[in-house]
């Protein structure tokens, strides 16, 4: 496989689109927990009950229930090998744990993978749904008609006085998080991350790594979620949430401004420096590609760098990682043999990028 085809096909709708603010807020995700009335949750039920449901989910599908969103397949979680489920991962389609659970588990997607509908996770079912930039509205709308599609056709759980009923108290409610993946090169050059987040965990907020809950904030990276699901409707969670992230994106901008008025020819040069390690290494660890490519798209943002898509922070997050990079080279690899794969493709799809710059020019 080419590199070309390979970033066709690797790359879901969401990395590869542009939306409302996004120089800083990469992707805007609505996900919705429901469990089916009358079943054990999933830390209880017995695989014959677990099967059950994931017939129910589907037999919906197969009914065509959500032809106005696309094409819509359900992708048994025990039929894939660990590879496979590693890339979904990678592309935030499914979770970790339902990753190593796989007992029965299943992920409807969509066509573009802006819609993924976990089954028998935490919870019986997962609605999730990804747009690009800040669209946290018009991803609420999407989960909501997603659900509507589902709960015409199976009964949940739900409680006049608690509302959704969950796996996890948290989760009561509404069952809603929603959540943001934020590049804040800005607030963390400027030393500002340190007190802000205790500030955004005192409004009812949460932030988090790259991939949710025990991961690692790579690359200037993080998400910010709401925490509370109870007592809210779903617009005044959302809305709660937009307030404090523009707060973050007018900081994150004036931080970024600062830079560039204070320290102009040091950032330049840290911009440039890391896009010579990415154009040049030959050996590059994850965590050091994740710093190099926070900065060269703060450069491109600045307007250091002219000719590399802005979209290639999104992209090479997710080829860089462990998975994609064994998918790649077509079989498994040790962390060194990742490492120079990791150098070999990012130099790859910086040259593509700088020749359909050239192209464009000529």
């Amino acid at each position: 496989m080419s590199l070309e085809k390979f970033l066709h096909k690797a790359v879901s709708s969401w990395m590869s689109a542009e939306g409302p603010d996004s120089d800083i807020i990469l992707s805007s995700r609505i996900r919705l927990a429901r469990n089916l009335r009358n079943h054990k949750f999933t830390i209880l039920f017995s695989n014959e009950e677990a099967r059950e449901i994931l017939l129910k989910v589907q037999e919906v599908t197969r009914q065509g229930a959500f032809y106005p969103y696309g094409d819509m397949e359900l992708l048994e979680i025990d039929e894939m090998k660990a590879l496979e489920k590693r890339v979904l991962v990678e592309k935030h389609l499914i979770s970790p744990q339902l990753a190593e659970n796989s007992s029965n588990g299943g992920v409807v997607l969509s066509e573009q993978e802006d819609i993924s509908i976990m089954v028998n996770e935490e919870d019986h079912i997962r609605i999730q749904c990804i747009f690009p930039g800040f669209q946290l509205m018009a991803a609420l709308e999407r989960a909501n008609a997603i659900d509507d599609v589902l709960e015409e056709k199976i009964d949940y759980a739900f409680d006049e006085q608690l509302g959704y009923l969950t796996s996890c108290p948290t989760n009561v409610g509404t069952g809603l998080r929603a959540s943001v993946m934020v590049h804040l090169p800005g607030l963390i050059l400027t030393r500002q991350m340190n007190r802000i987040i205790p500030a955004i965990n005192q409004l009812g907020l949460v932030v988090r790594g790259i991939y949710g809950e025990g991961s690692e904030a790579l690359g200037n990276i993080f998400q910010i979620s709401n925490q509370v699901t109870l007592g809210k409707s779903e617009e005044d969670i959302v809305g709660d949430l937009m307030s404090v992230v523009r707060q973050i994106i007018a900081q994150e901008r004036s931080a970024r401004e600062a830079l560039v008025k204070t320290s102009n020819i040091q950032l330049e040069d840290r911009v440039f420096r890391s896009y010579g390690i990415l154009a040049n290494s030959r050996i590059i660890e994850t965590k050091e590609a994740a710093e190099c490519l926070s900065d060269v798209r703060l450069g491109i943002d600045a307007g250091y760098i002219n000719h590399l898509s802005k979209n290639i922070l999104n992209e090479l997050m997710i080829l860089t990682q462990p998975g994609f990079l064994q998918l790649y080279a077509g079989g498994p690899l040790r962390p060194a043999e990742r490492d120079i794969k990791r150098a070999a493709l990012i130099r790859e799809r910086l040259k593509l990028d700088k020749r359909d710059s050239e192209e464009e020019i000529l």
